[in-house]
């Protein structure tokens, strides 16, 4: 079975692919719990303390929660402009031996032994080719072959890679 599909990656696609990676992992986790801590600190200590230590609070929990978004969407419109391959159209096949990557005259190619893993989100199929490198593939551009990439994958990869709904 081949599958094929062109692929056109936006800064709001790798901002989703960035926001996914940041809050699954330790650092967004911490930063959201951390947030919140202090802002559950500025709740309690209200009128307790001086006011200016409970605005304090509430900026520094406010920065938290608002910091890693704003600077994930800054970066992700940094690395669409800042790549050429990027802004291009990518050209897809999935087969048998793996899936290759095509843009203009450059070719990658990622056999199905070399995934680290591969996860559907709401709104992207990510496959890992390491642990933080990914190829982004918006679900709402793939459409109707999403089920296709599904049943290849899952007959190709190993369950423990393997997260698509």
């Amino acid at each position: 079975m081949t599958l094929e599909f062109d692929i056109k990656i936006s800064d709001k696609d790798m901002y989703r692919f960035n926001m996914h990676h940041a809050y699954t992992g330790f650092q967004g986790i911490f930063a959201t719990v951390i947030g919140l801590a202090v802002l559950t600190v500025a709740a309690l200590t209200r009128g307790k303390v001086d006011t200016v230590y409970t605005l304090l609070y509430l900026l520094f929990g406010i920065l938290f929660l608002i910091y890693m978004p704003v600077s994930l969407w800054m970066r992700s419109k940094r690395q669409i402009l800042s790549s050429p391959v990027l802004q291009e159209t990518l050209r897809y096949v999935l087969d048998e031996q793996g899936i290759h990557v095509t843009v203009g005259e450059q070719t990658a190619d990622l056999e199905w032994g070399m995934i680290y893993k591969m996860i559907s989100t709401k709104s992207n199929l990510l496959i890992y080719s390491s642990r933080v490198n990914a190829y982004v593939i918006p679900r709402n551009q793939l459409g109707h072959q999403y089920e296709a990439v599904k049943k290849l994958a899952e007959a190709k990869l190993e369950k423990y890679r393997l997260r698509m709904k």
